[in-house]
């Protein structure tokens, strides 16, 4: 899985390319109107509900755009918020906070929607062993923020992206000739090329789930688009002989059902690419 120091790294190239794009040049709306020395204060004002996350993001961003920023902290990352609730004061330069402001509203809306659709699915599943994942169907460049997101709503993240999991889907298995032969031949890349490298298989019948038991060295088999009796009989067939995840348009309807027929993991691309943002606003105080 991808380092905490990867992970640091992303989301400074998140940030600095975020103001790159937003500020440009400079705030002229800003560097019009307000002098360089005034100072203010603004209050990151919730008008909704849900699982607020970005907190920290936000600290993050305020202390790239200007290390003199100063920030109260009244809501935690993680923690249920509702309509009214202050997360926290930013106080300093008016000019570094409104340029601060779009980053640090967008990234903190969507981050919070993850969160909350995430805690939905979190809280479906307890009482049963099985965890909820993220996938890689993310926003193209902010993946790091919204795979955050995902964990601070109480879930567990899939493989970053490529580079840190193998995963054989149906068209790896296709293009490679079949299940045995994709499996083998990721073994030998990874013995040759001196990685270690979790391997996951899809299976999509059971067919495929009794060529990939025949092999060594598999790590978790996705059970894909299998109904809740296939997918009992499918966990039942694996056994301990490695982890389980099942996955294909599983909602928050059928969430429980499948986590009952005994998978390790489901995993759910509508945590990241189907929310609907949480409504946050910067005001000045």
């Amino acid at each position: 899985m991808i380092t905490k120091k990867q992970f640091n790294k992303e989301i400074d190239l998140i940030i600095a390319n975020a103001i790159r794009e937003d500020v440009g040049g400079g705030d002229h709306s800003s560097l019009a109107c307000i002098p360089e020395d005034a100072v203010g204060t603004a209050k990151l004002l919730v008008k909704d509900k849900g699982i607020i996350a970005g907190v920290e993001f936000a600290r993050q961003v305020f202390e790239y755009v200007d290390p003199g920023l100063e920030l109260d902290i009244k809501i935690e990352d993680g923690n249920p918020v509702k309509y009214g609730d202050v997360c926290f004061y930013v106080s300093g330069l008016s000019q570094s906070i409104l340029k601060s402001e779009r980053l640090v509203l967008n990234a903190m809306q969507r981050m919070s929607a993850i969160a909350t659709k995430t805690n939905q699915y979190v809280k479906l599943l307890e009482g049963t062993k099985t965890k909820i994942l993220d996938t890689r169907k993310t926003t193209p460049g902010i993946r790091a923020i919204e795979k955050w997101a995902v964990k601070i709503g109480g879930g567990e993240n899939h493989r970053f992206a490529l580079y840190d999991m193998i995963m054989l889907k149906d068209n790896h298995i296709d293009f490679c000739g079949g299940v045995v032969q994709a499996i083998e031949k990721t073994q030998r890349y990874l013995e040759q090329n001196h990685l270690d490298l979790k391997i996951i298989v899809e299976a999509r019948n059971f067919a495929e789930i009794e060529e990939i038991l025949k092999t060594e060295g598999v790590y978790r088999i996705l059970i894909d688009n299998f109904n809740f009796e296939d997918t009992r009989k499918a966990v039942e067939m694996i056994g301990d002989k490695c982890l389980t995840e099942s996955s294909g348009g599983i909602t928050l309807e059928t969430v429980r059902s499948y986590a009952e027929c005994g998978v390790d993991f489901i995993s759910s691309g509508a945590l990241t690419h189907s929310v609907s943002n949480m409504d946050l606003s910067l005001k000045a105080v």
